[in-house]
């Protein structure tokens, strides 16, 4: 099970966030136990049953994409809706002659990839989406490349070879001034991952990557949505609406002196606020609790959830807070863009809730003392705030 523990066990867990975490590639062979997580089989059964039009589902070859009219053909039901169908004898052929198969965000259509993903979320605070990437030959699906977000891959059948190159620009990013200049010279790395291998690569690293070994390769990507000086910026540009200097009109038409004035104000509100050395921890504290997650409903259970212990629910985000107010005799329990206040007995639950494991009311009630019913009306409100869902009706 790859969740938040088990991700900072495989990957080195402080050790990792301290010294390789955006800094370098790191390969930790035969770490992952991937049995359970993702197999053929999985792919097979979701092209099969899931309209996946592209860029969703894809086909690249030699860094360009496979026109789609040459592996599917559209189809069209009696309501007028109109997909891409996938022809099989056509799809076996473009990835036999080379083309790489990708299927984006199957966290969001495969529970174990789904829950993976939100074990590696909660280990390093970012937002993930998982990607299957599937070749037979050793053609480049994609060319020599880099992405705009760190990435953890996970080998889990056949084996794949990965070239690497440093960044020949620092911290590139999707919206840039400039673009990374290709590299020169040997790769600094060349490693061939095998089925359990897990690599490490941070954002503006140049790699390529072949199936070259005689064997098909399926392989998973966690990629990271990176959190950069500019998004911090944007974060504090928000919190400081509330200044009469932010709220102001600008004064293009006054006159120099007018003008000067008005910068100076915005200049003094931003600079006091960046002056705060708890700034980088208020601003975690907020995209945690403001994420919201997955937006799942609780059917069939419309109208609160009656008390019975064998319902399971879940969080619906794998990043909330709770904070005790010990003078008030409360905790505050955030999450999902809402906060609420509960007495300091409903502690236990919430804090059960967090570990993001289906928990059943049940559970939640012997872990806080409290009546099924106490636990079904708590759980009840946070449903309605969408940051918890019902994950076993119990029916």
């Amino acid at each position: 099970m790859l969740d938040a523990a088990s991700w900072a066990g495989r990957l080195g867990g402080d050790k990792f966030l301290a010294r390789t975490y955006h800094r370098s590639y790191a390969h930790f062979p035969g770490v992952a136990d991937t049995a359970g997580l993702f197999s053929w089989d999985d792919l097979n059964r979701i092209i099969a049953t899931q309209r996946l039009e592209p860029p969703r589902l894809r086909l690249s070859v030699d860094g360009e994409t496979v026109p789609l009219h040459r592996y599917a053909i559209p189809t069209t039901n009696r309501r007028a809706v109109t997909w891409s169908r996938i022809q099989p004898s056509d799809f076996h052929a473009q990835l036999k002659d080379g083309a790489s198969l990708v299927l984006d965000a199957v966290e969001e259509i495969h529970p174990a990839v789904g829950a993976a993903a939100e074990g590696l979320e909660r280990f390093l605070g970012t937002s993930v989406q998982a990607n299957v990437y599937a070749s037979w030959t050793e053609r480049e699906g994609f060319g020599r490349h880099w992405d705009d977000h760190d990435v953890v891959v996970v080998q889990l059948h056949g084996s794949k070879r990965w070239r690497l190159w440093g960044m020949t620009r620092e911290a590139p990013t999707f919206r840039d001034v400039k673009s990374p200049e290709e590299p020169e010279g040997d790769p600094v790395a060349d490693l061939v991952l095998s089925p359990g291998d897990v690599l490490y690569l941070p954002r503006g690293w140049w790699h390529s990557v072949t199936a070259d070994q005689g064997t098909e390769s399926l392989h998973l990507t966690f990629g990271m949505v990176p959190h950069t000086g500019a998004d911090l910026m944007l974060w504090v540009v928000d919190q400081l609406r509330a200044s009469l200097a932010l709220r102001r009109d600008i004064p293009r038409f006054g006159s120099l002196a007018e003008q000067s004035d008005f910068t100076d104000a915005v200049r003094r509100e931003v600079a006091d606020m960046m002056a705060d050395p708890r700034l980088v921890e208020r601003w975690a504290e907020s995209i945690d609790t403001t994420d919201l997650g997955h937006a799942i409903p609780s059917l069939p259970y419309v109208g609160g959830l009656p008390a019975r212990g064998e319902i399971a629910v879940k969080l619906t985000t794998p990043r909330g807070r709770l904070t005790a107010n010990r003078e008030q005799g409360t905790v505050t329990f955030s999450a999902a863009g809402t906060a609420w206040d509960f007495t300091e007995s409903a502690a236990p639950a919430l804090g059960t809730l967090l570990t993001n494991q289906p928990t059943t009311l049940g559970e939640l009630a012997d872990s806080a003392g409290l009546e099924v019913k106490e636990v079904a009306e708590l759980v009840s409100v946070l449903i309605d705030g969408h940051a918890v869902a019902v994950v076993g009706t119990a029916l």
